[in-house]
């Protein structure tokens, strides 16, 4: 394995994210974004001024499903890159028996974490599920395209079930967000692709555990 690149104290970094598997984030997120806010916009007149982030609402109402579905596609590529770490193990329950401890900072008490920890394995599995939902949804609801084909009992079901994926996606990305900035490092490991010794020896032991072997092989 190549020498660690190093931060300005001089101290060497692991590399976490690749510049691939940080773009496919970034891609996702970005999409994501734009579609809260112009599904959001769509969803009830007080908040139809969101529609101007995407030219107004006829263009919401255009680029709303090729957007989900650009979305979609990336986001199933991260599924593909990160399904192998995200299986659930024998230490994860009673890492989220713990989570009282995980919240107060007291890793030490808890499992040791791989590369993704409990709560994060969670969070993937929410999002598969919100996304296949979503797209299922979508389509039935696409009127351009689809929605005819289908009787409208179905439609009106399908319009509940995507603003209810919609909702729980909403909230995950938000605790995926606080998340994110309540464990210092986490946006630089997205940002920079790199984190510390430490951070990983603290936060991902059995990753840190990892890639510290392979680094001396």
């Amino acid at each position: 394995m190549s020498t660690p690149d190093r931060d300005k104290d001089g101290n060497p970094l692991i590399e976490r994210y690749t510049p691939n598997e940080r773009s496919n984030h970034w891609i996702t997120a970005i999409c994501f974004v734009l579609l809260a806010v112009s599904g959001l916009a769509m969803f009830h007149p007080a908040t139809a001024w969101l529609a101007v982030f995407l030219g107004g609402g006829q263009w919401t109402r255009i680029l709303h499903p090729f957007i989900g579905l650009v979305m979609f596609v990336s986001f199933a590529l991260l599924v593909v890159r990160f399904w192998h770490h995200n299986q659930f193990e024998p230490g994860d329950k009673q890492w989220l028996d713990q989570i009282g401890d995980v919240i107060h900072k007291r890793e030490d008490k808890v499992p040791k974490a791989g590369r993704y920890n409990a709560g994060q394995k969670l969070l993937f599995f929410v999002l598969i599920f919100c996304m296949c939902g979503l797209l299922l949804s979508g389509v039935v609801i696409w009127r351009a395209y689809f929605a005819f084909y289908f009787p409208i009992d179905i439609v009106r079901f399908a319009a509940l079930l995507h603003a209810f994926c919609a909702f729980v996606i909403i909230c995950a990305i938000v605790v995926h967000v606080y998340a994110g900035f309540w464990v210092k490092g986490s946006i630089g490991a997205m940002v920079r692709g790199t984190v510390t010794y430490g951070w990983a020896r603290k936060h991902h032991p059995r990753w840190f555990e990892v890639v510290a072997r392979k680094s001396r092989d």
